[in-house]
């Protein structure tokens, strides 16, 4: 065998071996140990920890140390907070690529949770846009807590004076990924038309409003049940999937933000116009390969076909929840609430959420305050 082969083929045996001990890495779940407790005198606060990677029976709900705010930080009085499916994910550790990012083997940081609405108790020195009193909403790892500490130059921005806590906490990573997928990447302008393929979700709610405020007409995509929700939101046309198609009708769009990927990217491109751009956001369930295939076939169709295609990763951003506070404020966007569950049961919210079928956002609160009744608006 000539040596070239020898090489080359030592080397894929290398690769091999090096992507399975990555995959066993990625995958090990390390087992769960004890929180560390609380030193003698610390502040103490309630919040929601976990210490290994699992289902919601790996939550803790209990007495924490309190964050002390660095120089450029502050310390808030979390009044509401919102789950998102970002924090199952992490709480999964799924898919097991982000493990890189979250920790492998287990979480880095026990901490979850990012949305959260509430009251500034205290700033560090080297604060000077915002005082103690202040009622903010923002993004910040570790919300599902009685208090977080955040940067002044982090995701937060003031609460509009007449909007609750629990609308501001909806709104951080949910409305920012729509307002994202519209503006950034969509370009959406006054007149077009824009379709919202799953569109009485988190992100599908804001996404409905945010569109009719940018001046679009408006279609969106969802189940029976959520049909006259959705257009109670905003949407001029509603489908509804168990009994249309949206790639199968006459209408075409400037814009199709698609949160499902219930649909090949031909068919979406079939009913784009010319010009028109598709957004990608988020992927498919699974640990491995499903989660990356939609990204993966964009990046190979994209080069080759007509109109644009485009994936997102939103990112949390203080400018963008200045725009959102606005909109809240002339009351263009309001958001869905579905239920409200206390801290100390955090972890049926997180089933809730995790099950699929929650239309719009779910809301903590960190006094307790419990609705299993649905609520629209």
């Amino acid at each position: 065998m000539k040596l070239r082969y020898k090489i080359g083929g030592g080397l894929l045996g290398l690769l091999v071996v090096g992507a399975i001990s990555l995959a066993l890495v990625l995958s090990y779940n390390a087992p769960c140990e004890p929180a560390p407790e609380v030193a003698d005198g610390r502040d103490t606060m309630q919040a929601v920890r976990y210490q290994c990677y699992g289902s919601s029976d790996v939550l803790e709900f209990g007495a924490v140390e309190m964050p002390e705010p660095a120089a450029d930080e502050m310390l808030v009085r979390v009044h509401s907070a919102s789950v998102n499916p970002l924090d199952w994910h992490f709480m999964r550790g799924s898919p097991y690529i982000m493990r890189l990012m979250s920790g492998t083997g287990k979480p880095a940081d026990p901490r979850l949770g990012v949305d959260f609405a509430g009251t500034v108790v205290a700033v560090g020195d080297a604060v000077t846009r915002f005082e103690p009193g202040d009622e903010v909403f923002g993004g910040a790892n570790g919300a599902f807590a009685e208090y977080v500490a955040i940067r002044e130059s982090g995701a937060v921005a003031l609460k509009p004076t007449q909007v609750t806590f629990e609308q501001a906490a909806a709104v951080p990573v949910a409305a920012l990924t729509a307002l994202q997928a519209l503006r950034d990447k969509g370009r959406l302008e006054t007149g077009q038309k824009v379709l919202i393929n799953g569109a009485s979700g988190g992100v599908g709610t804001f996404a409905v409003q945010i569109a009719k405020a940018l001046g679009a007409e408006v279609s969106g995509v969802c189940s029976t049940r959520n049909v006259d929700m959705v257009r109670s939101i905003g949407a001029d046309h509603v489908f509804d999937y168990k009994h249309e198609n949206y790639t199968e009708s006459d209408r075409r769009y400037d814009l199709i933000v698609d949160m499902i990927g219930n649909h090949s990217l031909s068919d979406n491109l079939r009913v784009l116009e010319p010009d028109g751009v598709l957004v990608l956001v988020g992927g498919g369930k699974g640990e491995w390969v499903e989660p990356l295939k939609r990204p993966l076939q964009a990046l190979l169709v994209s080069p080759f076909a007509e109109q644009e295609i485009e994936t997102l990763l939103a990112r949390l951003d203080a400018k963008g929840l200045a725009v959102l506070a606005e909109l809240m404020e002339t009351q263009a966007v309001v958001a869905v609430i579905d239920r409200r569950y206390p801290l100390s049961d955090l972890a049926s919210a997180i089933d809730y959420s995790e099950s699929g079928r929650a239309r719009g956002k779910i809301i903590i609160n960190m006094n307790g305050d419990r609705a299993d009744t649905d609520e629209q608006m």
